[in-house]
This record gives C-alpha cells, sequence and structure tokens, in this order.
C-alpha cells in the first residue's frame, strides 16, 4: 500500500547520509544533534537492506515499526518486513527494556555488522534511538549503510519544547506538520501552540461561532515594522483558523512523534479577537476589533462579568476534549489594568473579594481558571505575570522576561519552564548585518542561544527539581511567509535542542558548530534554510591611543582568512590580510571578506563605519545606571561608532525614567567647535528622545557654560543633532537629557517609564 508522508519527513529522511564525524579532542564523535550523553565507535558497518526484517519486542511500538519503515521508504524506496522474533541477524529490533536504559526517554543504540537494537526505557526512547540512527546511515545502492556505535543516551530536562505563534501569522496544517517533524528529529517532546491572541482566533469553538466568522479575521495587516510612523497596512483581509478535525489530526501526528502539544489560550489579556466577536465579554462593551498590528492593548476580557468565566469554560471544555496534554497553557502575560480600573463590574469584584489592587484581581482571574482545569483533571501553565498579585496553587511559570520570574516561582516551590527572550526568542535578529530580515528587535546570535545555562548561579536551597526544561518561542509578527519562520527559527532551535538534551559539562559550542555544519546541505535539503551567518565575520571595537580605536574581527570558520580594506573599497583576494586588531585612526568605513580554505569569497561583507573626533576614547562618567538591556558601557558613547536604527548592535545607552547626564573628559584643555548626538524616538517601542538635550562645557570640571540646547527631536527613529557652536575652550563636556519620565496616556505603554537612548557623543 503507497503511503502519505508530508514533504518535510520525505526530505528529512534523505538528509542523513550526508552525517559525517567531528573531532573532539581524541573522541571521535558522529555528527550527531542533540550530541549524545555516551558514544563509543566500534567496528564495521550494518547495512540496511530489502532483506532486513524490523522486529518489534514489545506491544505498542507497530507504530514506530511502520514510521521506521517510513522513513526508509523516503530515503530510497525500499519497505522492509515487520516480525515480532529475531532470527539470526540482518534486522533492527525496537524493544522496550527498562531494566537496560533507567532514565525517563533514554535508549540504547547498538550497531554491529549483524544487527541494529534501539532499547528504549520507554516508546519515547526508542523514538529518540530511531531520530539518532536516521542521522547516521548514508544511503548507497539498495542499501543503506550505519556506522557501528554503542551510544547510551538520555535528555538532562524532561520538558524540551517549542513554540510556534499562528495567530500574528497563520501557518496551515502541512506546514505544523513539517514543523513537528523536525521537533522530533532533534528530540524536542513538547509543540507549545499558540492559538489565540490580538490578532486572530486560530481554533474553531463549536459553541462559540463567531470565533470562526469573526475573531479569525482581521481587516489588514500592518507592513514593515511597527516603531516606523506612519504606520501602513496592506489593505487585505486575513486570517483562518483550524477544524478541530484539523487539530485531532495533528495532535495524532505529533502523538506519533512523541510530542505533545501543549495549547494556549490567551487569557486575561490579549483578547481583542475575541472581544470583536463576543464584546459583551469586554469592559466596555465595543465595539472592538481585531487588531490589525502589533503590541499589547487595553481591551482585555471583564474579570467583573461572570459571563467572561462561562464563556472561557465552555472554550476549554472544548480545548481539552482535543488535547489530551496535562498541562492547558492559558497565557496571563500583558494585561493592561487601565479597563478594569475604570469598570464599575471590576472594581465591584475586587471590593466583593476583598482584592487590594487590580493586580490581585488578575490572580483572581488566574485562579478561578485554574481551579476549574484542574476540576477537569488539567493543570495550568502561565507566562511569569501571572505571579503578580499571588500565584495559582498549581500552575507552571513560563519565565520569559528573564529569570527573576521563575527564580520567584521555584521558591514558591512551583514547577518553571525557563524561555527567557533574551535568549529564547526567535523573532530577534540573529546577525547585525544591514541585509538582515526584518525582525521584531533584540540580537540574540546562535552563539548566545547555545551558551544559555537556566537559572546559572542561583541560591543554593532553589531545588533543581522544579526546574522542568526550557522553550524557544516563534513569535510570527514578522513571519512573513514559511520560510522566513524557517529561517528565523533555525538553526537556532538546533542549539536549544542541545541545550535541553545534553549534560552542560558536554556542551561544546565549536564542536557544536562542526556538527551543524555537517548537517548544513541536509537542512538545505530538508527545505530548512542553509543559512551560514553564525560564521560571517563580526567585529569589536576598544579604544586606542591618540583618538584612535581598534578593531578586532572574528568569525567561526575553519581555515578561513580575512582580507579588508580602510578606504571604503570593496576587498579582493589582494587585500590586506587580517592577522590582528586594526588601528582606525581616522573617519572613514572598514570593509572585510572572509575567504574560505581555497581563497573563494564566502560569507556576506562586513562593513564598519567610524566617525573619528576629538572624544573617541575619553573616559565617560555616567551620574544614572542605564537600563539593563541597554547598559554596553560608558566608553561606547565615544567609541566613533554611531548605532543603527535596529538599536539592537550594543551602541545605545538607555535610561528607564532617568535623565541622562555624561560628563566626558577630554584629557586636557582644547577648542571646541562643534558638538553632535544621535538620539531615538520610537514611542511605538516606548522610546521617547529627551524633553530636552543639553550640552556645556567646562575647563575644570566644577563650572559648566552651556553651549547647546535642543528641546525638538521631530524625527520618529534616529534624530541626528550635528551642530557648529562658538569655539570655547574645554575640557570637559557633559551632556544633559531630561527623560520623558511617565509615559502620557493615550500612548503606547502609557502609564510606564520612557526609555531615553542616545549614542555617540561627537565632540570637534
Amino acid at each position: 500500500m503507497k503511503r502519505n508522508r508530508t514533504y518535510l519527513e520525505a526530505i528529512l529522511l534523505l538528509l542523513m547520509p550526508y552525517a559525517v564525524l567531528a573531532q573532539a579532542g581524541t573522541q571521535t564523535l558522529p555528527a550527531l544533534i542533540p550530541l549524545p550523553v555516551d558514544v563509543k565507535q566500534s567496528t564495521g558497518f550494518f547495512n540496511i537492506n530489502p532483506a532486513t526484517k524490523i522486529v518489534i519486542g514489545n506491544s505498542g511500538l507497530s507504530g514506530l515499526a511502520g514510521l521506521l519503515n517510513g522513513y526508509l521508504a523516503c530515503c530510497n524506496g525500499m519497505q522492509v518486513s515487520v516480525a515480532t522474533k529475531t532470527t539470526g541477524s540482518d534486522f533492527i529490533s525496537l524493544e522496550i527494556d527498562s531494566a537496560v536504559v533507567t532514565h525517563k526517554e533514554g535508549y540504547q543504540l547498538r550497531i554491529d555488522k549483524n544487527a541494529i537494537r534501539c532499547i528504549g526505557h520507554d516508546a519515547g526512547g526508542v523514538l529518540y534511538a530511531l531520530q539518532t540512527l536516521r542521522q547516521l546511515w548514508s544511503v548507497g545502492k539498495n542499501k543503506l549503510k550505519v556506522p557501528a556505535y554503542i551510544i547510551n543516551d538520555h535528555p538532562r530536562f524532561a520538558y524540551r519544547g517549542m513554540g510556534l505563534d499562528v495567530s500574528r501569522h497563520f501557518f496551515p496544517v502541512a506546514f505544523i506538520k513539517k514543523y513537528i517533524d523536525c521537533l522530533a528529529l532533534y528530540k524536542f517532546n513538547t509543540f507549545h501552540w499558540h492559538l489565540t491572541d490580538d490578532q486572530g482566533w486560530r481554533i474553531e469553538i463549536k459553541k462559540y461561532p463567531g470565533l470562526q466568522s469573526v475573531a479569525a479575521w482581521r481587516n489588514e495587516t500592518l507592513i514593515g515594522h511597527k516603531k516606523e510612523l506612519p504606520h501602513r497596512f496592506d489593505g487585505k483581509r486575513y486570517g483562518g483558523y483550524y477544524t478541530q478535525q484539523q487539530i485531532k489530526e495533528v495532535v495524532q501526528y505529533a502523538a506519533a512523534r512523541h510530542i505533545t502539544i501543549i495549547p494556549e489560550i490567551e487569557m486575561p489579556g490579549h483578547a481583542s479577537a475575541a472581544l470583536a466577536a463576543y464584546p459583551t465579554l469586554g469592559c466596555t462593551g465595543g465595539p472592538y476589533k481585531t487588531a490589525t498590528f502589533w503590541g499589547v492593548f487595553d481591551e482585555v476580557y471583564c474579570a467583573g462579568n461572570d459571563s467572561t468565566f462561562t464563556f472561557l469554560q465552555n472554550v476549554l471544555d472544548e480545548v481539552i476534549n482535543l488535547f489530551p496534554s496535562t498541562y492547558i497553557h492559558i497565557g496571563g502575560d500583558e494585561c493592561p489594568k487601565t479597563s478594569w480600573k475604570a469598570c464599575a463590574k471590576c472594581q465591584q469584584r475586587m471590593k466583593a473579594m476583598g482584592l487590594a489592587d487590580e493586580h490581585a484581581l488578575q490572580s483572581y482571574f488566574i485562579q478561578r481558571m485554574e481551579k476549574y482545569l484542574n476540576s477537569k483533571g488539567r493543570h495550568i501553565i502561565g507566562w511569569d505575570e501571572i505571579l503578580e498579585g499571588g500565584l495559582a496553587p498549581n500552575a507552571t511559570v513560563m519565565s520569559w522576561r528573564g529569570e527573576e520570574g521563575g527564580k520567584a516561582a521555584i521558591a514558591q516551590q512551583h514547577r518553571v519552564i525557563m524561555t527567557p527572550e533574551s535568549h529564547c526568542y526567535f523573532d530577534y535578529y540573529q546577525s547585525l548585518y544591514a541585509g538582515e530580515t526584518l525582525a521584531a528587535g533584540g540580537f540574540t546570535p546562535l552563539q548566545k542561544v547555545y551558551g544559555y545555562e537556566p537559572l546559572a548561579g542561583s541560591a543554593e536551597n532553589m531545588n533543581p527539581d522544579l526546574l522542568a526544561g526550557v522553550e524557544g518561542q516563534a513569535w510570527s509578527e514578522y513571519y512573513t511567509s514559511e520560510a522566513k519562520a524557517l529561517y528565523m527559527i533555525f538553526p537556532r532551535a538546533l542549539a536549544l535542542a542541545e541545550l535541553g538534551w545534553t549534560p552542560a559539562s558536554q556542551r561544546n559550542y565549536d564542536q557544536f558548530l562542526q556538527r551543524l555544519r555537517a548537517q548544513r546541505s541536509l537542512m538545505q535539503q530538508a527545505g530548512l534554510p542553509n543559512s551560514s551567518q553564525y560564521d560571517d565575520i563580526t567585529g569589536t571595537v576598544a579604544p586606542s591611543q591618540n583618538k584612535a580605536v581598534q578593531v578586532t574581527l572574528q568569525t567561526s570558520l575553519p581555515g578561513s582568512t580575512i582580507r579588508y580594506t580602510t578606504n571604503n573599497t570593496l576587498p579582493g583576494k589582494q587585500s590586506a590580510l587580517y592577522t590582528g586588531p586594526i588601528t582606525i585612526s581616522q573617519t572613514g568605513t572598514l570593509k572585510a571578506r572572509l575567504l574560505n580554505g581555497n581563497g573563494q569569497p564566502t560569507g556576506r561583507l562586513f562593513q564598519q563605519s567610524f566617525r573619528l573626533h576629538k572624544a573617541v576614547g575619553s573616559p565617560v562618567v555616567l551620574q544614572h545606571k542605564p537600563v539593563e538591556r541597554f547598559n554596553p558601557g560608558a566608553g561606547v558613547l565615544v567609541n566613533g561608532v554611531f548605532g543603527s536604527n535596529r538599536y539592537n548592535d550594543g551602541q545605545w545607552t538607555g535610561f528607564s525614567g532617568t535623565d541622562l547626564q555624561a560628563v566626558i573628559d577630554l584629557g586636557a584643555v582644547q577648542e571646541i567647535r562643534r558638538l553632535g548626538a544621535h538620539v531615538l524616538n520610537y514611542h511605538w517601542q516606548r522610546m521617547w528622545a529627551p524633553v530636552s538635550l543639553q550640552f556645556l562645557a567646562s575647563t575644570d570640571g566644577e563650572q559648566y557654560s552651556e553651549l547647546y540646547k535642543q528641546d525638538s527631536f521631530p524625527v520618529n527613529g534616529i534624530n541626528i543633532l550635528d551642530v557648529p557652536v562658538k569655539p570655547v575652550q574645554a575640557r570637559y563636556i557633559k551632556v544633559a537629557g531630561i527623560n520623558k519620565g511617565t509615559i502620557p496616556a493615550g500612548e503606547y505603554g502609557a502609564g510606564g517609564n520612557a526609555l531615553l537612548l542616545i549614542d555617540e557623543i561627537v565632540v570637534e
């Protein structure tokens, strides 16, 4: 009988012939991701051929036998017979033996010239043995050649997850299956399916048809980045949803690959789409509309209205029937309290329940929904905001705003999944190159993902058993196509896969890159991006003598060389060979090209412009400490490099709610004729230009006189100050900026602290 398969499953099976070996010190390791716990190479090979049998050693493994047969068929059209008893040699056995393999989800893979034995602690372990086998075999004529190994392996964490947001951009069932195939290959065991949000409701709920006809659709979609003003839209109706039958199909598909799907139904915030369909669930009664751009919105479920809870309970009843997972994700994040503060019903609820404030009201909301799900035999997962006002008794916390939420939850004896946006958000840029495709913001390169260690250095009384595992987030605001989604997620998801599986002591980034490069062409055949941006040239800038800077260039590509120019021309094979830090002593642009071991150009052109001036490399003293995410060190303010409009390059210094005051010591009294700076103005990113920016000069560091002041910054984006001043003798330059303070009502993030961002301070 002909077997139907997904495209990605078929291609992924073709990729395995190219697995090569990576050398790690004196030990030779196969190019496997994630790296197994223990690998011992033997001699010889086993050849899978049409006469080979799959032998099922335990009941319940026939599905995995069918899966393996499908893998073989996709590789070279081979189908082999399935038996229940071994006879002699030339077989692949699948068996469960918890005495041989003691760790849950663990496996032992034994390959010699006579047979392949896949022994799992459980069925999941057997599956992971098969995934390792797939990464080992190579295709030959009428056979698959598998090198001999003994591999004993088990996961570091019980929870190894990847999310996917289908609300902002909707992905068809075929893509969801492709995604699941990839997760299974790299030994993830959880798919977190973000099904509802302001921009679209993606799950059929039969009791509420308006969720399909209204909430699943938006009138148009934002074009470009939300920071850009005016906002531009495509004018095209957009949406879609998964039928319950489709969801059942996907759940079954994932279960066959031992992946649990955890659905997320957002509450009490991120509810615009649902309110558009059922406006009585909101505090004002509407009208509401499904959001057409990205952000956080004041329209949330009314916590004082019992019909809200009836609606959500009815929704969850249908969700529970579709998803057998123990856990249901209920969101709980980014819920503004504006509507609740103005809502008579919410205020009455607070009074009746003796709740101190709106944070306590949110806790009431979450706990009420938790009790309902507990009564159905399920448990909740929520983002770390569910800690506010008091944590629901049995909740698992998904810590995304750094690690503090996770630490607080563990201290309260709650299970935690670590997914800090600084390391695990794959909607962030993975490269600083100008040609990088549009992303949400931030900068999370592959090495940063790989180097993450959950709760590293935490207090000794922190219970490690409560750290369930890790998860990567794939938010889809800027995932405008399936190809874009895959480019943003991979290969960073592979780094996370190894983080979640391999013991910390065995992880090594350089070795990981060797194994990743060995899989790169295979990933390309799988429809995954053949992206090698992790090997591109990167540069760091440090002050040098005589108002110059030194630039250090790096690449992780073995056997490569770097050629560069400093005169703004394109580098070639005859350009200067990089052998050490480059001194930049005048304004201009450094360009560099990577050449592979064969001397051929590879990767993207590196370029960095510099503006050298009198303050470059001078000491800088800041009166207030910058906010953590924009605190690259005071010296960055005078390093000759301007920050980009992506604000993710480590060149911007930011102050949250506090003023800027920087004093630059030029080292000697000298004539000043020109001053400059760049300040950032993106209200849709909570970034506000200063109310005023003032430059002052002093010869002694005590008495200052004003040189220039500006209080208008009209540009949405980078406001460039580059102004001549009356010549003055000075040693010290003080730059003072008054922060906007609290973001005013009616603006995005109203009530929160404004960010004041500044980069290069120019003194000439």
